[in-house]
This record gives structure tokens, C-alpha cells and sequence, in this order.
């Protein structure tokens, strides 16, 4: 007869591998994932390095998992604050510039954990998730872009190139600022800018 995991051994084995996520999480955001080591991961989460590779077979299958999560928050945040803008404003364009300055934001409140999720070299495995992470961002910014089409407050375009053009513009602009853990305040305006420009709204 197979082994079953009662619910109580279910709890504390997946309690386990988020503690072991999260200090993957806290040492990429401090040291890069360069800087880190499934050593550190281990010693963070309290558990031996033999425990970490139980759950996950490489460092590559580890940080994928945590940019998956990191990234989805990330977005989330973005296309929250972009519902909001639009909630309160009465626009989709709001929505589109709302969500571009959130995630800006937050990429410059936390440099280091940005450079990685955008441009440090990584694993073949953390890339795929990079590059997933590129689409969904791209992904919710097209939804509000066509919304403002479908509503006439820009011309029609494509929204997924406009929007592949916006996230591309993201991380050149921010890519510097990351590299040097500096934050430059003309960044935000001038993403708000080339935001509305691209969309070709005129205000």
C-alpha cells in the first residue's frame, strides 16, 4: 500500500518549504542572486542543506520558485493600483500610468531585489521565469491599454506591442538606477511621460 501524507504532515512539510522560500526571498533582496548560496538558505530557514535539496533538486529550481512568487506580487501590485487609479479617475489610461509608476516604485524601494528579478545574470530556470514575469506585466498593462481604446480616449493601436514597448522602456530606465542601489527622483515623471506619449493620450 502507497504512503499517504496525513494533512498534519502535508502542514508542516509545505510550512517548511515556505520558510525555506522566504529565506531564499530575504537573501536575493539583500545580496542579489548572485550573493546567494543554498548554505544561506538553509542556515536562514534553521533547516541543514540536505533539507533544502530535498525539496528543491538545484539553487536554479529554488529562486525559480521564488521569482514566480515575487513576480506575481509584484504585477498584482501593479494591476491593483492601476484598477484604483482607474476606480477614482474614470479612465483606463489612468489605469495603464498607475500601474507603471506602482511597479517603478517599488523596483526603487528595493534595488537589489529588482536588478535580480530584471537583468542580473541568473540560472536557465529563473530566466524562464523572468521572461514569464516580462509577458504577465505586459499582459495586464494590454488589457487596460485596449480598454482605453475600446473607451476613445487614445487611438487605436496594438496593445500588447504598446504595452511590450512600456515594459521594455521600464527596465532601461530603471536598469541604471538598480545597478547603482540609487534613487533617481526624475525616473517616475518621465515614465509618466513616456507612458502617455506611447499611448498617444494627450494629457
Amino acid at each position: 500500500m502507497a504512503y499517504r501524507r496525513t494533512p498534519a504532515v502535508q502542514e508542516r512539510l509545505d510550512a517548511l518549504r515556505t520558510r525555506m522560500i522566504d529565506s531564499a526571498t530575504g537573501l536575493v533582496a539583500v545580496h542579489g542572486y548572485g550573493g546567494c548560496s543554498i548554505s544561506a538558505v538553509a542556515a536562514g530557514a534553521g533547516v541543514g542543506t540536505g533539507t533544502v535539496y530535498r525539496h528543491f533538486a538545484s539553487k536554479g529550481e529554488l529562486f525559480a520558485e521564488v521569482f514566480r512568487i515575487v513576480c506575481s506580487r509584484e504585477v498584482n501590485a501593479a494591476v491593483t493600483a492601476g484598477e484604483a487609479a482607474r476606480a477614482e479617475d474614470g479612465r483606463c489610461v489612468a489605469a495603464v500610468s498607475a500601474a507603471v509608476g506602482t511597479f517603478a516604485q517599488r523596483a526603487l524601494r528595493a534595488p537589489t531585489l529588482a536588478y535580480a528579478l530584471l537583468v542580473e545574470p541568473v540560472d536557465p530556470q529563473v530566466d524562464t521565469e523572468r521572461l514569464l514575469f516580462r509577458e504577465s506585466l505586459r499582459d495586464a498593462l494590454a488589457v487596460a491599454i485596449a480598454g482605453a481604446i475600446e473607451a476613445g480616449e487614445i487611438p487605436v493601436q496594438d496593445a500588447t506591442v504598446t504595452a511590450a514597448c512600456i515594459v521594455g522602456a521600464i527596465g532601461e530606465a530603471l536598469v541604471l538606477p538598480l545597478a547603482r542601489g540609487a534613487v533617481d527622483p526624475t525616473i517616475l515623471p518621465l515614465l509618466h511621460a513616456f507612458t502617455l506619449r506611447s499611448l498617444g493620450s494627450p494629457t
